[in-house]
């Protein structure tokens, strides 16, 4: 009875033969969730297990039926023969794209008298000379197409010649490998009919034997199977060294296309439901600016769309990017991720794409404060931005975002034009996503033009490597979790007992408003506590515009329980009162203020590492309280967060989670 089940199943996914992937692997655990893995049905499972492999090849037909055909003539990646003019007529078009313009070429001309890009590793990296390479080698190409100056085609030669001399581009790490085959691919497709014949076979045979072989190596090309940046980026960057050679090696080239058409589904999966990122804003970065790069080169070459399902999400995660900075230009870096905030380029095609350029204003804030030029990508925008006036921008009609995935979401403001406007972060999802911190239930918080709640952050990976901390396991148990910046001990949540979060929990979101009187989100926080609480609720919310509750809702496992509420700040700590805090930073104030429950301890707690491999981290300090609370019963933890120009007298809350 159970195997004629999934029979059916599989007959049913094949007759539904425009479904995607993910469709298939929706069937599948549907089906499967209804089954327990038991000895009995062990056998079952992996029958199931085999029809489901089947059925995704079935249902990536659209992208396995990929017909190699035929490409353009050099130049043949992003930007095609002829479309200099295109590029031109928008620089003239907009002073801002001229000024893009004129800080590339200003770039390319300080490159000529810089040491060609040397083979030095960073520990076991080579990422840093890769980038710098692709960086090199972009410009100087943008630089030459749109001028016609032999200096920039002599040095972008030269940069190519050095790194196609190397002994290899380091395929243990592949990201090493993926961005030095695009820096080549670029130069060699770009300044194909202007190079030496000499050159372009050391540089083809260099991208051939040192970039697109290393990736058919199963001891290299894990990343096939990766749902994070890892395949974004290395599926570009073999894409676009199997582009530049296809005239050479038109079955290898094609067969990598087709490779990286079809893997590169995996990770664009994952920006569903609404386009959240879950590894956050610096790996959105990485990851989508090199799926954009793929995506736009794909498109280019074989002038037709890469269409997928998993397309529509993926466009979307614009509107997860514009709403990821707050007031002051910091965004809300949770995981392994810094506070800056900076132009993408990938921005632009995705706006463009999606028909909405109101993704596009924190970008063009960026480009306003631009003084040169810095993203290895930033020729890119000016093939992408033709069309878009950046005066004509205007600002989200949305004050709330919200979105769902490995890694939830809410993102708050009360005005997108005032720099002293309050914004809230806020995330749940679950410590094992890829470059996950113990920060579920975590936020940033500002007000006033300050950052008060804030998060540190990745600290430098070499440096821990070189420790001797095993960092990439994400094991309950594992070293990772004993990183100072890593844990929960050091987020904006919560501590039951002194324990870790479990790294097999995961909060979703319960319910959300972008109400402006009382804009909120709650999160299930429960199974991140499971062997610590019963139950767990976390929300917060901004009310009437001028301040903030967060309120959790605990009902602990074991009695006499001792809850920590932590919140880091830069900002100078005061204790005030037996349940009041005051922060104090560039002559602003907010007030941290408790009013349940009745009983808590207000504390400080310093930042300083315990390890000799925790990264420093002056100018910071954690405040917060302690409460002890008894088991069997649900408690109220409710705490105001209060700028200095509201009466903390005038505040007032909303009552039960259940209510809001």
């Amino acid at each position: 009875m159970e195997f004629s089940k999934i029979i059916n199943l599989s007959k049913h996914i094949h007759r539904a033969n425009n479904n995607s992937k993910s469709q298939a692997r929706d069937l599948y655990r549907k089906f499967m969730k209804n089954y327990t893995f038991s000895l009995k049905f062990y056998t079952l499972s992996l029958i199931a297990s085999l029809v489901f492999i089947i059925v995704l090849q079935a249902c990536s037909k659209d992208i396995s039926s990929f017909n190699a055909g035929t490409v353009p003539d050099h130049p043949r990646i992003l930007m095609l023969k002829g479309d200099e003019t295109l590029v031109r007529n928008n620089i003239n078009s907009d002073v801002y794209w001229k000024v893009i313009h004129d800080m590339i070429i200003n770039e390319s001309n300080s490159i000529i008298s810089k040491p060609p890009v040397e083979r030095v590793l960073i520990g076991r990296r080579l990422l840093d000379k890769s980038r710098e390479a692709l960086k090199r080698i972009f410009y100087l190409s943008y630089a030459y197409r749109m001028s016609g100056n032999k200096a920039f085609l002599d040095r972008a030669e030269k940069e190519m010649l050095a790194v196609s001399a190397f002994t290899d581009w380091n395929p243990s790490h592949f990201l090493d490998v993926a961005e030095m085959t695009m820096a080549v691919a670029i130069g060699y497709d770009w300044l194909y009919s202007s190079l030496p014949e000499n050159t372009l076979n050391i540089v083809r045979d260099a991208i051939i034997e040192k970039g697109l072989k290393p990736s058919l190596d199963s001891k290299y090309n894990s990343w096939l199977k990766a749902t994070h940046n890892w395949n974004q980026v290395c599926n570009a960057g073999m894409t676009y060294g199997a582009l530049a050679i296809w005239e050479h090696d038109s079955s290898l080239a094609a067969s990598i296309v087709k490779r990286a058409a079809e893997s590169i589904l995996l990770p664009m999966e994952n920006y569903k439901p609404d386009g959240a990122y879950p590894e956050g804003y610096g790996y959105w970065g990485y990851g989508t600016s090199f799926n954009v790069m793929f995506i736009s080169a794909y498109e280019k070459a074989f002038g037709k769309k890469f269409e997928t399902p998993a397309i529509y999400a993926f466009l979307k995660t614009s509107y997860y990017m514009v709403n990821m900075t707050g007031p002051t230009g910091q965004c809300f870096n949770y995981s392994d991720n810094g506070s800056g905030a900076a132009l993408h380029p990938a921005m632009i095609w995705l706006a463009s794409r999606l028909g909405d350029n109101s993704t596009l204003y924190e970008e063009m804030k960026f480009i306003g404060k631009m003084k040169s030029a810095g993203d290895r990508l930033l020729p890119a925008i000016m093939i992408w931005s033709s069309g878009i006036k950046v005066s004509q921008v205007q600002q989200p009609a949305k004050l709330m975002w919200t979105g769902g995935g490995e890694n939830p979401v809410a993102l708050m403001r009360t005005s997108w034009s005032d720099p002293y406007a309050l914004f809230i972060g806020f995330k749940g999802g679950s410590p094992k996503v890829n470059h996950g911190h113990m920060d579920i239930g975590s936020f940033v918080m500002e007000s006033e033009g300050v950052r008060w709640a804030m998060d540190f952050g990745a600290q430098d990976y070499n440096s821990l490597e070189q420790a001797g901390v095993n960092l990439w396991s994400m094991a309950q148990n594992s070293e990772r979790w004993e990183v100072f910046r890593y844990n929960n001990f050091v987020h904006n949540t919560l501590t039951i007992n002194g324990q870790l979060q479990r790294v097999d929990g995961k909060a979703e979101i319960v319910s959300s408003s972008d109400k402006s009187d009382f804009m909120n989100c709650i999160m299930d926080l429960s199974t991140v506590y499971s062997d610590q609480l019963s139950s767990a609720l976390r929300g917060i919310a901004i009310l009437d515009g001028k301040y903030v509750i967060v309120r959790d809702e605990v009902k602990p496992k074991t009695d006499n329980s001792t809850v920590r509420w932590t919140m880091l700040t830069s900002a100078s700590v005061t204790i005030t009162g037996p349940n009041t805090a005051e922060l104090t930073k560039d002559g602003k104030k907010l007030i941290i203020k408790v009013s349940q429950p009745a009983t808590v301890t207000m504390k400080t707690w310093s930042t300083d590492p315990p390890h000799d491999y925790d990264a420093p981290n002056p100018g910071t300090i954690l405040t917060g309280f302690e409460t002890v609370i008894p088991s069997g019963t649900t408690t109220t933890i409710e705490v105001f967060l209060i700028p200095g120009n509201v009466d903390p007298s005038n505040v007032s809350g909303r009552g039960e989670l259940k209510n809001w």
